[in-house]
């Protein structure tokens, strides 16, 4: 098939007469504003979509005049781009990635490169690197993080799969991604799979700082009644130092949004139930499968499920009680730079838990992380940005084997400062019936992880006596069993 030629005119770098490199499947909010942002930098792309009036729309709406080429056959979009060709998919995960991945696989030559843009399964994506470069075509899983805006702006980007697949997409990549004091917000991040596990942990991480920021909102809005205005200034302030975030910033902003309607602040008139699509809690399933410990963040998947509760949580209040609240007679600004302290210790431990599980993955799935190029490429673009991820970037560029962030020095020595204010706060959670899912669980994680001895003895002894299971002992070598009811 020719390629045809459309009203719009290429601009930038890319000459009437060629034909683009790269092109577009799914022309949602994701993909639409990531095709805008690669016809912005210059790059010709060609885009495809199912729906062809939405291909239409945007051909004649917000891509006139770019080098954005609009198709309306699979078979006209493969035969539009030059080879080798490179094909960014974003569509649902699941089987709606597998029936694009069918029409195209026909049409494809050899060195060909499919990448998917979205969040899928990193074993799907195990899967399909199998399955798709067997027919000698390149499969790259790229997570992207960083929403609509990022999308058009310039996300952080994590693909994994064949290294020479990278090295073709990198000068497009590295242009469309955020850009920070360091370079592009993206790397290589390993084969296969690897691009879409990164991003999956990302998305775990994003649902501990989420939930561990809504705790601290909770903290300081229940214990001090504070009005929408007041929390918008608290938070200002901490995004000017050491919690200085995007979601800190929009968590400021969230606070000074009124609903036309009433007049009232709109964040308290939102239904307390949170939704998810998946990512978190796919963190959760395989951390507990590569047996590493990452309690904040399940805590705060266990948090969103238990909001889902709704109807059963209003029917259990008027029925189970808790502590009475009396009025706060303490100092309001101590308080409120404790509450802090928690939320950044309660954070670190968090990031810990996420790099600890990618250190885990590294090793069993072979992927070879950078954990200091992870941290790196998180800074910029992606939900959880903040100037927090310099001091981690550095902290595996000092010591690449680094086991856990807690015994880093500067993260150690960032807890030791505020451990006082972080029991304190927990401490009143628990006394006045607030729930601190994620920020007690931080603070159980940092006790138990720095305790060379916990009481796992005893349900050693336990499995032992009622199950056979063995044990061993501190005062010699060897595997034991004892009968106990003798």
């Amino acid at each position: 098939m020719i390629f045809m030629e459309t009203s719009l005119r290429p601009s930038g770098t890319q000459a009437a007469h060629e034909k683009p490199s790269i092109g577009l499947v799914g022309l949602a909010v994701m993909g639409e504003n990531l095709a805008l942002n690669i016809a912005n930098k210059g790059f010709g792309i060609s885009v495809y979509n199912r729906t062809a009036a939405k291909t239409k729309e945007l051909a004649e709406g917000r891509a006139q005049g770019k080098s954005l080429y609009p198709t309306y056959t699979i078979e006209e979009f493969v035969a539009s781009m030059a080879r080798p060709r490179k094909i960014i998919i974003l569509v649902k995960a699941g089987a709606p990635v597998d029936a694009v991945i069918d029409q195209l696989k026909p049409l494809l030559e050899k060195d060909d490169v499919i990448i998917d843009g979205g969040n899928s399964l990193f074993t799907d994506t195990e899967k399909r690197s199998t399955q798709i470069e067997a027919l000698g075509l390149r499969y790259v899983g790229m997570g992207v993080s960083g929403g609509e805006e990022g999308a058009l702006k310039g996300p952080s980007l994590m693909p994994g799969g064949p290294r020479t697949a990278y090295d073709d997409l990198a000068p497009i990549l590295s242009r469309i991604a955020a850009q920070v004091d360091d370079g592009p917000c993206v790397t290589y991040i390993g084969p296969r799979g690897a691009g879409h596990y990164v991003k999956m942990v990302h998305n775990g991480i994003e649902y501990g700082d989420m939930q561990l920021i809504a705790e601290a909102y909770d903290l300081l809005k229940q214990t001090l009644h504070l009005e929408a205005a007041e929390l918008h200034d608290i938070f200002s302030e901490w995004n000017e130092g050491e919690l200085k975030s995007f979601l800190i910033e929009i968590t400021a902003d969230i606070f000074t949004k009124l609903d036309p309607e009433t007049g009232k602040p709109l964040v308290e008139l939102i239904l307390d139930k949170a939704g998810q699509k998946g990512t978190g809690k796919w963190t959760s399933q395989n951390a507990y499968d590569l047996g590493v410990p990452i309690p904040t963040i399940n805590a705060a998947v266990e948090s969103r499920i238990l909001s889902a509760y709704k109807t059963e949580r209003v029917a259990a209040s008027k029925i189970l009680s808790g502590p009475e609240r009396p009025a706060f007679t303490g100092d309001k600004k101590q308080f409120i730079k404790a509450v802090r302290d928690a939320l950044y210790s309660a954070k670190i431990c968090s990031y810990a838990q996420g790099m600890a599980l990618l250190k885990a993955a590294s090793q069993e799935f072979k992927y070879e992380l950078n954990l200091s190029e992870c941290a790196r490429i998180w800074k910029g673009g992606c939900i959880i940005r903040a100037v927090f991820l310099d001091k981690i970037k550095n902290a595996f560029l000092r010591d690449p084997a680094l086991t856990n962030l807690l015994i880093d020095p500067d993260f150690s020595g960032d807890i030791l400062d505020r451990q006082a204010n972080w029991r304190s706060v927990v401490q009143t959670a628990a006394q006045l019936g607030i729930p601190a899912y994620a920020t007690a669980a931080s603070l159980a994680y940092y006790d138990a992880y720095r305790s060379a001895q916990l009481p796992l003895n005893l349900t050693q002894a336990q499995r032992d006596y009622f199950g056979a299971h063995t044990y061993e002992r501190i005062d010699k070598e060897g595997v034991f069993h004892t009968e106990w009811l003798q």
